[in-house]
């Protein structure tokens, strides 16, 4: 596991929150989707800033044990949900219109899991999606994705999508 830099996380949370791309901070209420969730660390913020609800996708075994155990540990049990492939997902119930996305660095398959998890159902017409990568990596994005902005902290960018309506 390779667990979001602390200075990277506040700096996206403090994007999403004073409202560079809505008029109110955008975890509040939100439906979260955290794919490639690692221990959760993402989704549990949004959670700890008002999201309704989150959805963990992580196929490592030892990696959900990890995020299952931090999700009991602060309480949202009730609000999470833990499912294990992003890469082949099962059909969302609900969509999200916040989206956590932070592939292995090593498995380029950003698009692979956009198209898939947009084909069942898991992205809102207007989502908002935060894709980590590695600062070099190169990424053309599925049709139906536009690049807002891109943001370097160290050895990860995150690039800041939306996904056509």
């Amino acid at each position: 596991m390779r667990p979001t830099g602390e200075r990277a996380r506040e700096a996206v949370f403090d994007i999403l929150t004073h409202g560079r791309y809505g008029e109110r901070p955008l975890t509040e209420d939100a439906m979260v989707l955290d794919a490639f969730a690692g221990t959760g660390a993402m989704g549990l913020e949004a959670l700890s800033r008002g999201a309704r609800f989150a959805t963990f996708m992580e196929k490592d075994r030892a990696a959900r044990a990890a995020l299952a155990q931090n999700i009991a540990h602060l309480g949202e049990t009730a609000r999470s949900q833990i499912l294990n492939d992003a890469l082949r997902p099962q059909r969302a119930n609900a969509p999200a219109n916040l989206i956590f996305l932070d592939p292995p660095y090593d498995e380029p398959v950003a698009a692979q899991a956009l198209t898939a998890l947009a084909a069942a159902g898991w992205l809102a017409a207007d989502a908002l999606i935060i894709l980590e990568l590695p600062a070099r990596a190169r990424t053309e994005l599925p049709a139906g994705f536009t690049r807002l902005e891109e943001r370097r902290y160290g050895v990860a960018k995150f690039l800041f999508l939306r996904r056509e309506s």
